[in-house]
C-alpha cells in the first residue's frame, strides 16, 4: 500500500463528498472510475430523496401525488429503516416532522445520506487491493484490507469550535458518524416534544455500517441528557458524546482507545 493516499472531491446531495485512496488503484483508470460511480450513487440518490428539490419523488410522496407502491423499491427500505429508529429511539427519531404550518412533512434525511454513502461505496469495495475513505460530509466509511496497516485517522470536531478537534479515532474498516448543530444551526429536535434536546452538542457514533452510525448518532443527539445511556444499549455501537458544558463521555472503546487532541 502506497503512504500517501489520492484525493478525490465533488459536491454532491447539498454535501462536500471527497474520497481519499490508497495502494493498487490508487490513481489509475479503475480508481477514478470507482469514484465516478460513486457519485453517480449519490447524485441519484439526491433526486429520489431530496427533500429541497420539488420534483424528486420524496417530495411528491409526501405531497400525496404518488403512493409508496409507485416508487423505487429504496424509498420503501429508507423509510423502513427511519421507522426501526422511530421505534428504537422511543419517538424520538422521526422521518415525518410537523412543519411550520403544522402540517406533517416527509423529511428521511436522518437516514438518507449514511444509507446512499453506504451504497455508493459498493464501487469502492469492488476495487483490489485499495484501502478507502469515503466522507460525506463528515461521515466517514472506511476499508483497509492488510490489518497491519496503518489505520484511518478519524477527528471528531469540537462543537464549540470546529477549528479544534477534542478527539481522534483510529478506524481501520467501519464507519464514524457524527450529529449535531454546529455546521447547519439547530435543526435537530426530539420528535417527541417538537424542541431542541437539552445539555448535548454533538454525539460520534462508530459502527460497522454507516447507515447504523449515521442514524444512531441522531437518534442519540435527540435524546438529549440520555444520550450517552442510550447509545450505550445500541449493540455494536460506540462512540463520544460531547455536552454542551464541553465535557465528553466515552461509550465502549471505538475502534481503540480515543486518542485526546488536548
Amino acid at each position: 500500500m502506497t503512504a500517501a493516499p489520492t484525493r478525490y472531491v465533488a459536491h454532491v446531495m447539498g454535501l462536500p463528498v471527497s474520497l481519499a485512496l490508497r495502494g493498487r488503484h490508487a490513481d489509475d483508470a479503475a480508481g477514478r472510475a470507482a469514484w465516478a460511480g460513486t457519485v453517480a450513487v449519490l447524485q441519484a440518490a439526491d433526486r429520489v430523496f431530496s427533500t429541497w428539490r420539488p420534483d424528486s419523488v420524496v417530495s411528491r410522496l409526501g405531497r400525496g401525488e404518488l403512493a409508496l407502491a409507485d416508487c423505487p423499491p429504496e424509498v420503501a427500505e429508507v423509510l423502513a429503516i427511519g421507522a426501526a429508529a422511530e421505534r428504537d429511539s422511543g419517538g424520538a427519531f422521526r422521518v415525518r416532522r410537523r412543519g411550520p404550518d403544522g402540517t406533517e412533512l416527509l423529511d428521511p434525511s436522518g437516514v438518507v445520506k449514511g444509507w446512499a454513502a453506504e451504497r455508493a461505496a459498493a464501487a469502492l469495495r469492488a476495487l483490489p487491493d485499495t484501502d478507502f475513505a469515503l466522507n460525506a460530509g463528515g461521515d466517514l466509511l472506511c476499508r483497509t484490507l492488510d490489518p497491519g496497516a496503518a489505520p484511518w485517522r478519524i477527528g471528531i470536531e469540537d462543537p464549540r469550535d470546529p477549528r479544534r478537534l477534542v478527539a481522534r479515532v483510529p478506524v481501520h474498516t467501519g464507519a464514524v458518524a457524527t450529529s449535531g448543530t454546529a455546521h447547519r444551526g439547530q435543526h435537530l429536535v426530539d420528535a417527541r416534544t417538537g424542541r431542541p434536546p437539552a445539555g448535548v452538542a454533538s454525539v460520534t457514533v462508530v459502527a460497522d455500517s454507516l447507515t447504523d452510525a449515521d442514524v444512531d448518532a441522531t437518534a442519540a443527539y435527540v435524546q438529549g441528557r440520555d444520550a450517552a445511556r442510550w447509545l450505550a444499549g445500541r449493540p455494536g455501537r460506540t462512540g463520544l458524546v460531547v455536552w454542551s458544558d464541553g465535557s465528553a463521555t466515552p461509550v465502549g472503546e471505538p475502534a481503540g482507545p480515543l486518542a485526546s487532541t488536548a
